[in-house]
């Protein structure tokens, strides 16, 4: 039984320790330097979303679009 009660007295002192932590020692940052994270993670994903779109445009091979087929379609069907 002192087990386990030593164990429960660890837990709470844990939770306690953590909320202390997080509540006087975290530094969290203002609304605007969250905003402006934000959109630094939108922007940088629509640019990288936009880069590999072009790739795939480029790159890929897909016989299905009828604009282009894509580098490695014609590559490929050297060797067909």
């Amino acid at each position: 039984m002192a087990e386990s009660t030593s164990a429960f007295v660890r837990a709470r002192e844990y939770v306690k320790e953590t909320i202390h932590e997080l509540l006087y020692k975290v530094t969290w940052p203002s609304w605007e330097e969250l905003q402006n994270s934000s959109m630094l993670v939108v922007v940088a994903s629509i640019i990288f979303s936009l880069i590999i779109f072009v790739m795939d445009f480029i790159f890929g091979a897909n016989p299905e679009n009828n604009i282009f087929s894509g580098i490695l379609y014609y590559i490929y069907s050297i060797f067909n």
